[in-house]
């Protein structure tokens, strides 16, 4: 190796490592709140769902029958079934059986949740 070489390999390791980005503030969820929502996203990730969950909200609080959904999403009645079932199953919706029919209306507080982990921190809105 040339002394050059040498010089600068000297010089390289001088220099002080610079940390590349701010530290992170944190996760402000528990590990038992991310499983929570990882389900809750789960059972969003569907277009269907998410029409369901558009129709319920549409239907300000009254609950919507079974028979209501197959025509809006174009699917059969067993896959209806299945996509209320895993609403229910995330915690988003509830069913009332009445008669035959079984009649789906969201959960009060439940898309609170999800607004809350989407919200800006109150901290950061403020400033």
């Amino acid at each position: 190796m040339t002394s050059i070489a040498i010089d600068t390999i000297r010089r390289v390791k001088e220099l002080q490592l610079l940390e590349c980005c701010t530290p992170l503030a944190g996760s402000a969820l528990s590990a038992g709140e991310a499983v929570e929502l990882e389900r809750l996203f789960k059972a969003l990730a569907d277009r269907h769902r998410l029409q369901i969950l558009n129709c319920l909200v549409r239907a300000d609080g009254e609950s919507v029958c079974v028979c209501e959904f197959q025509p809006l999403l174009g699917i059969k009645q067993p896959t209806v079934s299945h996509h209320l079932k895993q609403l229910v199953d995330a915690g988003l919706l509830e069913r009332e059986k009445r008669g035959t029919y079984a009649y789906y209306r969201l959960k009060p507080g439940s898309l609170d949740r999800i607004g809350g982990i989407l919200a800006e921190p109150v901290a950061a809105a403020a400033a």
